[in-house]
């Protein structure tokens, strides 16, 4: 979700895992349309189809988007009003001051649109990258093409490698090193071998055999090149954790002296490469997955020179395909299709504006923010999260399964939250950034430069807690455990989420439960594990985790019982953060909502009770369709949950749900009272 931008915080929990980018429709006449709903199902039969079934009957899904619901209709809203900014830009940007926002932002995108100058330059911009690697000759030359790569922003091979803030030491920021060097969105992606594997790991060779063939090999070549670079990738598969195993997040903080780190790691001499990535004066190294180091560097050593030659070529023309010629561009798309099951891909000028966004966004959000964010806005939001904080504070109190001692701690790291609203408060200049009108190629490797000399810089320096983790007109928002934070970008405060003229109802049914979702990440089985500073800490006494964990069993198991598709079951484990933020999200907001004057009434709106309005804004925000493909790949990857389940789920356990909807024993979603799940 971070697009262009280097990522800083290990952990950033939000609320929807979809991409950011795309259009807002004219604000609708009902803020809960009964035309939308599906009135012959019953509400406790199945809530989400209840709530959606009119719309998901009149809607499809676009040829180039792989799923359509509320965050893709605003996101797609969102690039439309950033297709405007740039594209008006773009038109003065070649006589505006150098280096001024207009200048940079319209000349980016001016570039990326120059198809003609793209198409010319063929794949000559990557062809010093391929004759540098032409001529390794042994393991100490490939060390040093990685750290080139890395130190340069070119490419990220056989691990991971960042700069972020200390889990167990704040206000510090320390060098990281993780598991990585594959292309397939998991590792399971190379393990596995049942029919939708096997068709992505063909489709996956097929592309790797096509851009090599692109650059001048021939089919033999490099459908060799194909087998050669899967198997081994698939070797570092197998040494990576699993998804769910990386969700610890003390068992994925080892800390080592760079020099007993390099004993461990014999031809990866940290002592020598930190440097080649400027990186000095650091004397200990943050480890993810020790043994993931130790079987690269294995892999390092016992593979063939001409082999490892070939998988750094592969990482370049991965990481460029998207910068190239249309031929580059389509065979990248045929690839990713099968992944997601989009059928055309989108307008050139889309996926550009979307570019600028990742790669400009604190400029180009400037823009976004005086056009289409008010103040008033920003005022609003600030009343609803501290309604909603208060609202958290007197759960917390009134937890029957929490000691005094902890419930304190737990207040304390409340109180502390801190709230980011709309945009940041100091802008990034990006300063010493040359965008060039005429070079499109260039301008992505400066960018690149830019960030990873930007992140390593920070080394020694104090964490600067102003900074964002997202875009400005991004549909989304995040909680940040090392700076216990809630974020909320100005694209997400919009309708079906929040819009000033709808009732308390629909708005608490909406932002509000983004607002507890966030909030509640804070005291997830990851997010609890922080202090109320951002600090690594057990702040929990041992009886009150037990007790904690028992009731987070409970949701894993509720989860683990949905079939997503086919044979494809969501996986509890790892979406249980996201699905207790739900859970909490929901609870708080409802609570909060019966503290305003619209939730102590029975007016109805359009035949609808105030809860029942309250409980249909939340199922709205989570109403959409998605393509098979996509729907896989996001159980297999992705924390967060489908749609239907984070409707449904939460509120089986809601009591003020099945009074709302008259659900009784016999419906298909109803448990019994003393079978709901209660948490937060």
């Amino acid at each position: 979700m971070l697009a262009a931008a280097v990522c800083l915080s290990a952990n950033v929990y939000a609320v929807d895992g979809g991409k950011p980018g795309k259009t807002k429709p004219a604000a609708p006449q009902k803020f809960i349309d009964p035309a939308n709903l599906d009135t012959s199902v019953k509400p406790g039969d199945d809530f989400f189809e209840y709530a959606n079934g009119g719309w998901l009957k009149k809607n499809t899904i676009p040829a180039k988007e792989t799923r359509w619901g509320s965050f893709n209709i605003l996101n797609d809203d969102n690039k439309k009003k950033l297709q405007g900014i740039v594209q008006q830009v773009a038109q003065s940007s070649a006589t505006a001051p150098k280096g001024s926002i207009k200048q940079r932002v319209g000349d980016l995108y001016a570039s990326a649109m120059d198809t003609v100058a793209i198409e010319k330059r063929g794949f000559d911009p990557i062809k010093p990258d391929l004759q540098r690697i032409n001529a390794i000759n042994s393991v100490d030359g490939v060390v040093n093409e990685i750290t080139y790569e890395r130190s340069h922003a070119i490419g990220s091979p056989l691990f991971s490698f960042g700069v972020r803030q200390d889990p167990k030491h704040v206000s510090k920021y320390v060098v990281s090193l993780g598991q990585g060097g594959t292309s397939l969105p998991d590792r399971d992606y190379y393990l596995k071998s049942d029919p939708r594997t096997v068709r992505i790991q063909n489709a996956y060779k097929q592309y790797i055999t096509d851009l090599f063939t692109l650059t001048g090999s021939t089919p033999e070549e490099a459908s060799k090149n194909a087998n050669t670079i899967f198997e081994l990738e698939k070797k570092l598969a197998q040494a990576q954790m699993s998804r769910v195993e990386m969700r610890d997040p003390n068992k994925t903080y080892n800390k080592f002296a760079v020099a007993s780190l390099s004993q461990t790691t014999p031809h990866l001499n940290w002592a020598q490469i930190l440097p080649k990535l400027k990186v000095n004066g650091q004397d200990t190294i943050l480890v993810s997955s020790p043994s993931f180091l130790t079987a690269a560097d294995g892999i390092l050593a016992s593979t063939p020179i001409e082999d490892l030659k070939t998988y750094m070529k592969w990482g370049i023309l991965r990481g460029s395909a998207g910068s190239l010629t249309s031929a580059f561009n389509k065979a990248q798309f045929k690839f990713s299709s099968v992944l997601s099951g989009q059928q055309v891909q989108a307008p050139r000028y889309e996926r550009m504006t979307g570019l600028v966004d990742g790669s400009l966004g604190e400029l180009l959000g400037q823009l976004y923010v005086e056009k289409y964010f008010t103040p008033q806005a920003k005022a609003a939001m600030l009343a609803l999260v501290n309604n909603l904080k208060s609202t958290l504070g007197d759960r917390i109190k009134r937890l029957e399964w929490m000691t005094p001692e902890t419930k304190e701690r737990a207040l304390r790291k409340l109180n502390a939250f801190t709230v980011k609203i709309g945009y940041t408060d100091k802008w990034e200049t990006y300063a010493g950034l040359n965008i060039d009108r005429n070079d499109y190629f260039g301008n992505l490797r400066r960018v690149g430069q830019w960030s990873y000399n930007d992140m390593v810089s920070r080394l020694g320096k104090p964490v600067d807690k102003t900074e964002w983790g997202m875009t400005p007109p991004t549909v989304n928002a995040y909680y940040n455990p090392v700076n216990n934070e809630i974020v909320f970008p100005a694209g997400i405060l919009q309708f079906p989420f929040y819009d000033y003229k709808a009732d308390d109802a629909v708005n608490y049914g909406g932002i509000g439960a983004v607002i507890g979702h966030e909030m509640t990440h804070g005291f997830d089985d990851q997010g609890r594990q922080y202090d109320a500073d951002g600090t690594l800490r057990d702040w929990w006494k041992k009886d009150d985790a037990d007790k904690f964990k028992s009731r987070a069993d409970l949701v894993v198991n509720q989860y683990n019982g949905f079939t997503a598709i086919d044979t494809l079951h969501v996986n509890g484990k790892l979406t249980l953060g996201e699905n207790l933020a739900d859970l909490g999200g929901v609870n708080i907001a409802y609570e909060a909502f019966k503290k305003t004057k619209q939730g102590q009434s029975n007016t109805k709106i359009d035949g609808f009770t105030p809860d029942q309005r309250f409980f249909l804004s939340y199922a709205q925000v989570w109403r959409g369709l998605q393509r098979p493909e996509a729907l896989a790949l996001q159980v297999q990857t992705d924390p967060h949950s489908p749609g239907q389940f984070r409707t449904n789920a939460p509120l089986t356990n809601i009591d003020a749900w099945y009074k709302a909807f008259n659900v009784q024993p016999g419906d298909k979603m109803y448990k019994k009272p003393e079978d709901r799940i209660r948490i937060w």
